[in-house]
């Protein structure tokens, strides 16, 4: 859930004492990801059978290093997202399965490459009077029968329900209630031990690290103690919302491990969104969290729903363009967010009762799968290649226009810009021929995307084409469609009147327009109504079929009459199609 800074029951008057001696404590925390495959994938309210099935057909060959899975432990009954954290006892059953699925979907990611990191709740329960968890566990809001009772609590007294009011107190925002979840006393023995022993009965099962929701409600001593009592050294990533002049801030939390760097994500969203991408080189001179203790991402389940970032509807292939970004700029350990749509409604849960199912490069049945896109699989490698070299060769000629390399391995340039970009770009590259990853993958010394050749002296010319990107790297060579041309930005103008809360959208035979899943389908702006409009980046000489599709206010979708129309993309340049609704 969105939770702000979560410091348990640290009283002002211990301060930054406790803060100084549990450095000693828990330092021996402190780590990011290990290994070469350092990529987080959240599959956010996938199941765990599903999970499974995906770290072994897409996520281990793909690269990816950690899953972030949903919290696993028993939680109240309901078909909302949000119901996954309101936890109601231990035991290991939820919307997603019971142990031995759970169990079964670790095994099954370990022996394909990829470790798994559990969403843990420290800070609540339940936010109910009266609630039935998943598995049949009956409570109260301060009674969880063979776990908590009222003492265990903390209880503020603020009216009328021990709500947080002022988010720059330290002791409301750590012992006062979030949004009424039961805020348990982790400043006692007895609270961390049943935490620390939950921890733990995860590390058996297997899971390798920890997403602390609402860390920065819990004292970041508390959180020490508890990570303290554990049988392994998990890797552990914080919720810690930066708050402008509040007194709690993310950096108290570094002795515990990285934290979610969420400024990151509005940055992303604010450069890419209009206020431009040129100043996102030096990221690590902004007074962030140090690069290599934070956790970022370009959107995450709140952030997507609640503005705080972009989203899979944000125009102009931006949400694609950023992702891309963060991939490869040095900053932070990435998160990339794989969810579902209709995240309009902030409440929804999962489609298809959790069974994740995607095409082979993206989504279906209402699943996004943004961990399936080429651009994004393929920056996945391009990361696994680059590791830690550092930025080189940084060009920007203007506000919307960045290109960078990361030491003598990888090269990207992205245009966030309407126009044309070209240029001979000047890269650490050895000679070659290489695949840009954005747009295809290589084997056998082929491209099944575009081709680029670097000259002896490192150089390459190419036309980006608006709100596009290409990527190369050291690990992805071959001959590909075009030497050193982009995706053809492909305009639909379809003219169509409708009534308010009716939205046009376009689906097609091809994995940028959805696959023909009316729920994969991409919206079209209003700028121009009645004249609806979209520009989408698709590969030159893609021959295709689309339709446009009308969503009522109900839900209920209306295709326009046959037959399909079909198109094919021109080799280079820019593409139009006219059109009237029928």
């Amino acid at each position: 859930m969105l939770h702000c800074s979560h410091i348990s029951a640290v009283f002002i008057a211990l301060g930054l004492a406790l803060v100084v001696s549990a450095s000693s404590i828990s330092k021996q925390w402190a780590r990011a990801p290990s290994g070469s495959r350092s990529v987080i994938v959240q599959m956010f309210q996938w199941n765990w059978d599903s999970i499974a099935t995906e770290c072994q057909t897409f996520l281990g060959p793909a690269g990816y290093g950690f899953v972030q899975v949903s919290p696993p432990q028993e939680h109240i009954v309901g078909s909302q997202w949000w119901t996954d954290y309101q936890p109601v006892s231990y035991n290991i059953t939820s919307k997603r399965g019971n142990r031995d699925q759970f169990r079964n979907m670790v095994s099954a990611c370990h022996a394909a490459g990829v470790g798994v990191i559990a969403d843990t709740i420290f800070n609540h329960m339940t936010g109910s009077d009266s609630t039935t968890g998943i598995a049949g566990t009956s409570s109260t809001h301060y009674n969880y029968p063979g776990i908590y009772q009222s003492s265990n609590f903390h209880h503020c007294g603020l009216e009328p329900n021990d709500d947080i009011v002022n988010y720059a107190s330290r002791i409301e925002v750590q012992t006062c209630e979030l949004l009424n979840l039961a805020d348990l006393a982790t400043d006692t023995d007895y609270v961390r031990g049943k935490l620390a022993a939950y921890a733990n009965d995860l590390i058996s099962l297997g899971v390798d690290g920890f997403r602390l929701d609402a860390a920065k409600h819990i004292a970041a001593t508390d959180i020490a103690n508890i990570l303290g009592r554990l049988n392994s050294r998990p890797y552990v990533t914080q919720e810690v919302i930066w708050g402008s002049g509040e007194e709690i801030q993310p950096p108290e939390y570094l002795i515990n491990g990285d934290v979610q760097e969420f400024r990151f994500a509005s940055t992303i969203r604010d450069a890419f969104s209009g206020g431009g991408i040129s100043n996102l080189q030096n990221l690590d001179n902004k007074g962030w969290i140090p690069s290599n203790q934070a956790n970022v991402f370009v959107a995450n389940h709140d952030t997507e729903r609640n503005g705080g970032s972009l989203n899979w509807n944000s125009p102009s292939n931006t949400y694609i363009n950023a992702m891309v970004f963060s991939l490869a700029h040095p900053y932070g350990t990435p998160s990339i967010l794989s969810s579902y749509s209709g995240f309009t409604n902030t409440d929804q849960g999962a489609p298809n009762n959790g069974a994740g199912t995607c095409s082979a490069t993206g989504g279906a049945g209402g699943w996004l799968c943004q961990h399936r896109l080429t651009s994004i699989s393929g920056m996945v490698g391009f990361r696994n290649t680059v590791g830690t070299a550092s930025m080189t060769n940084w060009v920007s000629p203007q506000s919307q226009q960045i290109a960078f390399g990361r030491g003598s391995t990888g090269f990207v340039a992205i245009n966030n810009g309407d126009t044309t970009w070209t240029m001979t770009f000047t890269t650490s590259l050895p000679a070659g021929t290489y695949c840009d990853v954005i747009s295809g993958t290589s084997s056998g010394g082929q491209c099944t995307g575009l081709g680029v050749t670097v000259g002896s002296g490192g150089t390459f010319t190419t036309s980006l084409q608006p709100r596009s990107a290409i990527a190369i790297h050291t690990g992805s060579k071959g001959t590909g469609s075009g030497p050193g041309s982009g995706p053809v930005p492909v305009s639909f103008a379809q003219t169509a009147t409708t009534t308010f809360g009716e939205n046009i959208y376009v689906t097609g035979s091809i994995p940028q327009l959805g696959n023909w899943d009316p729920a994969s389908s991409l919206l079209l702006g209003t700028a121009s109504y009645p004249v609806w409009t979209l520009t989408v980046n698709i590969p030159p000489n893609t021959t295709f079929q689309y339709k446009f599709i009308r969503k009522e206010t109900n839900g209920s979708v209306v295709w326009e009459s046959d037959p399909n129309r079909q198109d094919t993309v021109p080799a280079s340049g820019t593409q139009t199609l006219t059109s009237t609704w029928r």
